[in-house]
Parts: C-alpha cells; structure tokens; sequence
C-alpha cells in the first residue's frame, strides 16, 4: 500500500458518496486509512450491520477526505489490511495479532474480535495473564507509584532504583512485616504486592511487573535485593526494580 506524500493535508467533512462500480456492483472508493491507500466496496465496509465501519459508510453517515478525495479514517493504517481481509474473505491474520486485534475492537467487528480472543496471543494475555493479575490488589496503582518513584529519583542520574516487597500468601506477608518496619524506619520508600489467590508464583508476578513498565516505554529490569539492612530470611521478599535513563 502507497503512503501519502509527507506534508499537511485539509480535512473537509463531506457526505459519503462513492463511485458506482462496474456492471452495478457495489460502489468502489478509496480510503486513506492514517495514509495507508486502500481501495475496496461499500458492500464490504458495510457487510457486518451493527459494526462502527458500517456505520461510517452508511447512507446517513458524514465522511472525511483528504486533499484528494479519498475517504479518511484517523487510525493506523498498517493494521486495517488485516480488518479487511477478514471482511472480504473470512481470512484471520497471521501477525501483528495484539494490533489488528485493538483495530478489531474500535471497529467493532465482533466475529473478528471473538476470534481473535482464541489465539494464544490474545488468549494468553486476556484470559491468563490479565486475570492473574487482577487478583493481585492494587496492581495498576502499583505500577504507577513505582515509576514515579522512579521518576523522582531520576535528577542527574543515570538509573533509578524501586524497592519492592512481592508476598504471595498470608504467612509471607507476616514473615516480612518486621523488615517492612525496619525499611519504614529508615524512611525506604517501598511498593508492596500481594498476597494474592492465585498460583503463579513471585517471579510470575515480577515478570509482569517487568513487562508491563516496559510496554510504556521504559527499560527496566530487576534483580535480588541485597543489602545487609535485613536479615537473611527476609531478602526473599525483596526486589529492586532498577530504570536505565541512559
């Protein structure tokens, strides 16, 4: 697919009207989809009633187009040959699966969507992974109050370092309670996860806490917490969570 040309384009909104196609098809336009070109019928934008892609192409709907004419979707582009594909032949992709599946769910192309959600990238993600997670308290606030630590700690610096106490269980959390007091004496900001109800283990959980930070654009890694403040029994509870700046 052509990209368009670098440079501002006007938008104007117009009412939807594509040419008619050959032998009294189904009209033909031209889409610009985040400056990817594509060419396909109303029939097909419109073939899933009830979706936001059919919406757009209805009868009733206004439209965007580019200086040149095409209709224009402010999305990317790179990911809606996929949507299309699917729509023209019931074909599923092959890559990009979390993109086009994002694209799937704006569009509102649910059979896509479903399907999609039974691949064992989205699967693993939204049934395994994400479900872990949600029972592990506070896990979102977590992720934020660490990267503002990190952050705060970031002034003329080449990394930051994040302590974090991970307890799976209940007897774990009372294990490490006196080390948490010691580390509060000292005034060591701390971000505490669990316990939670599930079974993945600790590492299970500090990788997610890895990946995640990193899906935001961080580089970030983690290693054993090591200083002689606490006592030997106690280290197993403790990470630092080091952020590179440079």
């Amino acid at each position: 697919m052509m990209s368009l040309s670098s440079g501002s384009r006007s938008l104007r909104s117009n009412q939807a009207s594509p040419s008619t196609g050959p032998s009294g098809g189904s009209p033909v336009l031209e889409l610009n989809v985040g400056g990817e070109l594509y060419t396909t019928t109303v029939g097909t934008l419109r073939k899933l009633p009830g979706s936001k892609l059919a919406e757009m192409f209805s009868s009733s709907a206004k439209a965007y187009t580019d200086a040149e004419g095409r209709f224009f979707i402010d999305r990317p582009g790179t990911y809606f040959g996929p949507i299309l594909d699917y729509l023209r032949s019931d074909r599923l992709p092959t890559h990009h699966i979390p993109e086009v599946y994002r694209e799937a769910q704006f569009y509102e192309i649910k059979p896509l969507v479903k399907l999609l959600e039974d691949t064992p990238q989205i699967f693993g993600e939204q049934v395994a992974r994400r479900q872990f997670l949600l029972r592990v308290p506070g896990y979102s606030e977590n992720l934020e109050l660490m990267v503002r630590l990190a952050r705060a700690e970031a002034v003329a610096a080449r990394s930051s370092a994040v302590l974090v106490c991970a307890v799976r269980t209940e007897e774990d959390a009372v294990l490490c309670a006196d080390a948490l007091r010691i580390l509060e004496a000292e005034k060591r900001s701390v971000v505490k996860f669990g316990p939670w109800k599930a079974a993945p283990q600790v590492k299970d959980l500090l990788d997610c806490v890895k990946m995640d930070i990193t899906a935001q654009g961080y580089q970030v890694h983690y290693e054993q917490f090591s200083e002689r403040t606490l006592r030997t029994k106690h280290l197993g509870y403790f990470y630092t969570f080091v952020f590179i700046w440079w």
